[in-house]
């Protein structure tokens, strides 16, 4: 037991810098801007309003034509379901490192959950339909209608919901690899549907590698 309780302190001890170098330095390794998506999202509004499927190709396809990202953009739209925080939608996963992940996330039918208390912070860029967040100890809803950002600071906890059809590009910039867990957890104990899990988890995978092998962290 004493030589185990060692290892780990040792594991601690030589991660602990690392850690703390790579956290000084993570501005570093982000290469969406958060202008830009901003101005991206609210142009695609513009032109297509409602029309998701068209706001939702018009982001991709400019994100793509940026040419410090274009390597970077998952254009073969997966689409998966998602069910975390009781709450469940779908989504179709455009970027994924350790640093970053951008999807689009939404459904037409509605959902409310749990946001999760994530190591990231995290974008939400309503497109279409309207999402409303609560916090503890206020008497009324946070409301987000489109062309609006929803911003989750990294640690903080929200109720949200989607009373009808909404659908968002999310943006999370932190550590993303400590967020799978909340991601995969209603599915491992609740819904228990492991195609889903098995399918999310090799996009995820394939696109976290992929963009490590560019040098992508």
């Amino acid at each position: 037991m004493g030589g185990l309780l060692k290892l780990f302190a040792l594991i601690v001890g030589i991660l602990s810098p690392v850690v703390y170098l790579l956290e000084k330095n993570l501005e570093s390794f982000y290469i969406f801007d958060l202008d830009h998506l901003s101005t991206v999202s609210k142009r695609g509004i513009e032109l297509y309003g409602n029309d998701t499927r068209a706001v939702v190709k018009h982001i991709v396809d400019e994100l793509h034509g940026t040419a410090d990202l274009q390597t970077y953009v998952n254009l073969d739209e997966e689409w998966v379901f998602s069910n975390a925080g009781g709450a469940m939608g779908a989504m179709y996963i455009i970027h994924a490192s350790i640093t970053e992940y951008l999807i689009i996330f939404g459904t037409a039918v509605g959902t409310e959950g749990h946001t999760g208390r994530h190591t990231a912070d995290d974008y939400f860029h309503i497109l279409t339909g309207t999402q409303t967040a609560y916090v503890p100890g206020s008497y009324e809803a946070e409301v987000y209608p489109p062309g609006s950002i929803h911003h989750l600071r990294r640690g903080t906890v929200k109720q949200y919901k989607m009373p009808e059809g909404c659908f968002a590009l999310e943006y999370a910039r932190g550590w993303i690899p400590p967020m799978l867990f909340f991601g995969f957890a209603d599915s491992l104990s609740s819904t228990l549907d492991f195609p889903t899990l098995w399918r999310t988890s090799v996009v995820t995978g394939r696109e976290m590698i992929s963009n490590l092998l560019k040098g992508k962290f």
